[in-house]
């Protein structure tokens, strides 16, 4: 499915930021103000939304009491030649969803105004993968946001894995306050330098 073959490329970025303890992981999500606990018998589940309707879905969620997650991250996009940086989904399209699956009227959610429909499988919610929600939470900051990338350091030997040098290894060289890095990149027994976002490495 193209959702789980998503969720198990995020999780190659954070993989580090899965080892992170989780009162460490509680910490981030309560200095972000977001009650991302689970509880008993709860799990993560994803819904897909409409087209660029995650908020207003996350909106009507929460006033039906379901606790969610959207993550978003900040990224570097080019326009007009000229390169800004903006706030992305990490995941366009879906949104999580924190359940007790035998306890919580879960159909009420593909009602949901901004939802399409909650991912199930054999009439039943399907959980998402264990680690790809709590990496996420691991790795937000004080904004809410999600930090890709994060245990990069200079110096460190990287793989390029999106974009059209994915796949590509090379040592980081620098980095910037703008989740942009300098990559010396092995092409051909050289080195190449190039700038790339932050969140498209992962330690090598």
């Amino acid at each position: 499915m193209q959702w789980q073959s998503a969720f198990a490329r995020i999780s190659e970025r954070l993989k580090l930021e899965c080892r992170i303890d989780e009162a460490t992981r509680v910490g981030r999500a309560e200095e972000a103000g977001i009650d991302l606990i689970l509880r008993s018998r709860e799990r993560w589940y994803v819904a897909q939304t409409l087209h660029h309707r995650e908020k207003l879905a996350q909106l009507h969620l929460q006033a039906q009491g379901f606790r969610s997650f959207f993550p978003c991250f900040r990224r570097t996009a080019r326009h007009a030649r000229k390169l800004r940086e903006v706030v992305a989904p990490v995941f366009a399209g879906y949104i999580f969803i924190i359940l007790d699956a035998e306890r919580d009227r879960w159909r009420s959610i593909n009602g949901t105004l901004g939802v399409a429909r909650l991912l199930t499988a054999l009439e039943q919610p399907i959980p998402v993968p264990a680690g790809v929600v709590e990496a996420l939470v691991g790795a937000i900051d004080s904004s809410g946001l999600v930090v890709l990338g994060r245990d990069l350091s200079q110096g460190q030997s990287v793989r390029v894995i999106a974009g059209p040098f994915a796949g590509g290894l090379g040592v980081l060289e620098r980095l910037d306050s703008r989740s942009r890095v300098r990559v010396l990149l092995n092409i051909m027994g050289s080195q190449a330098p190039l700038i790339i976002d932050r969140a498209d490495l992962a330690p090598a």
